[in-house]
């Protein structure tokens, strides 16, 4: 499914909005959207959310042989994937020029940038390493992509454990987390990615733009920076011809966004490790409110029940004795009754369906009555000396109905004018033939 293209009147709105340095959303031109951090129950699992983009990060290891030429590092993997749970336009099973796009900048941005040691992930050299597999999937497109997708990834592998290894000889051990607390990965610095969307051939520059910014630029420029301002990549798209200045505005305004982002995504791993040891609340469960109707949970309530018998036994002391007359039953409105051990039950009015019902009844046992009659007055008639002929088509029985004899049946034919001249008819027919064969 194709997405809806702009019309003519929303574009210029936009173009107009951003002419004025004035956004949709009511932010500054180099203002980031809200930036919100949540992990899961296992480590390595989060979900990041860039305004309305969430894209959710799960980082995996496993022991697999190296590559030939590199024989003391380890291997890693990055792979994004647009649903069309994120944007309709997204179509399942085929890669994309967008796709392609997005996966080559993620692994420039943290492969080629080395920010994790990859020789640490040696185990047996030339024989066992670790492979690191990041799987990003995009759940809402709204513009930005690539900066929420490199957080995402780069939040994951910080909170990522491995299993902890040890080698003795030939034989190599994997230990449970049970058995030994899982292994950090070694990671240098973070780099994460800040998008720069450019308007009017360059004139206009906007900060994080969201999708409906993103279909009216010019221009794309994506920096990739650590918070010491190092520049681990840098990709321009769209064919517009930046200058020396632009550029280096650009990286002066990456170089605090990254510090800002930075801080946040340590706060958040630090909150989550904090919460992890005292036992407290903690990954997506966090971030469901217990106040909503949604949450079906109730704060407990704090109960005394060291004096219970006590107080029982002076509530039964102060209460009058329960008096030992029956009340009679009182019918409080038509239709009510009580019933009880040794009282009559007593029943209100009926009500006007139950009436009408016994209404109807009385009606057919009428009819039945008037029934009963008829019968009773054929049997008398039925027992007089003159016989009873009933007779309803043209060709029946008849009953003869005599008393103290059994009855005869005789039948007879009605016959109709047309019946009557058929047989004249056939005799002429017979004299036709015999004079003609004389």
């Amino acid at each position: 499914m194709k997405e809806t293209p702009l019309s003519n009147c929303e574009r210029r709105f936009l173009l107009r909005a951003i002419e004025e340095k004035k956004r949709l959303d009511g932010r500054q031109t180099y203002d980031y959207r809200n930036i919100k951090i949540t992990f899961g129950t296992d480590y390595g699992c989060c979900i990041v959310e860039l305004g309305k983009t969430r894209v959710l990060g799960q980082v995996s290891c496993e022991l697999v042989s190296p590559k030939l030429n590199r024989a003391t590092e380890g291997i890693l993997f990055f792979n994004l994937e647009l649903s069309q749970m994120a944007a309709p336009a997204f179509e399942p099973g085929r890669q994309s020029d967008l796709l392609v796009k997005l996966n080559r900048l993620l692994e420039r941005c943290l492969r080629n940038s080395k920010c994790i040691d990859t020789e640490s992930l040696c185990v047996v050299a030339g024989e066992k390493v670790w492979q690191i597999r990041v799987d990003l999937h995009l759940l809402n497109h709204d513009g930005n992509i690539i900066d929420a997708a490199s957080i995402a990834a780069i939040v994951a592998l910080c909170h990522f454990r491995r299993p902890d290894v040890s080698v003795q000889g030939d034989e190599v051990t994997l230990y449970t987390p049970e058995e030994r607390d899982p292994v950090p990965l070694s990671i240098h610095h973070m780099p994460i990615c800040v998008s720069f969307a450019f308007f009017q051939q360059g004139t206009y520059l906007l900060v994080d733009p969201n999708e409906r910014e993103e279909r009216v630029m010019d221009g794309l420029l994506v920096i990739a920076m650590n918070k010491h301002r190092e520049i681990c990549t840098i990709q321009s798209s769209g064919g517009i011809m930046l200058l020396k200045d632009q550029v280096l505005r650009c990286s002066k305004i990456a170089g605090v966004k990254v510090l800002e982002i930075t801080e946040l995504i340590q706060k958040a791993l630090e909150n989550d490790q904090k919460v992890r040891k005292e036992g407290g609340k903690f990954g997506f469960a966090e971030s469901i409110a217990s106040q909503r109707i949604t949450a079906f949970k109730m704060e407990k309530a704090p109960i005394d029940t060291s004096d219970v018998e006590e107080k029982a036994e002076e509530i039964i002391a102060e209460a009058e004795p329960p008096s030992e007359v029956v009340s009679k039953p009182v019918l409080w409105t038509p239709g009510t009754a009580q019933i009880g051990e040794g009282i009559e039950n007593s029943w209100g009015d009926l009500e006007d369906s139950e009436k009408e019902e016994d209404d109807g009844g009385s009606d057919e046992a009428i009819i039945l009555d008037s029934i009963k009659m008829d019968t009773r007055e054929v049997s008398n008639i039925g027992s007089q000396d003159a016989p009873i002929v009933l007779s309803d088509s043209e060709e029946e029985e008849m009953i003869i109905l005599e008393p103290d004899k059994n009855p005869k049946k005789i039948r007879t034919q009605t016959i109709s004018a047309k019946q009557e001249k058929a047989p004249s008819k056939k005799p002429v027919k017979k004299r036709k033939k015999k004079r003609a064969a004389n």
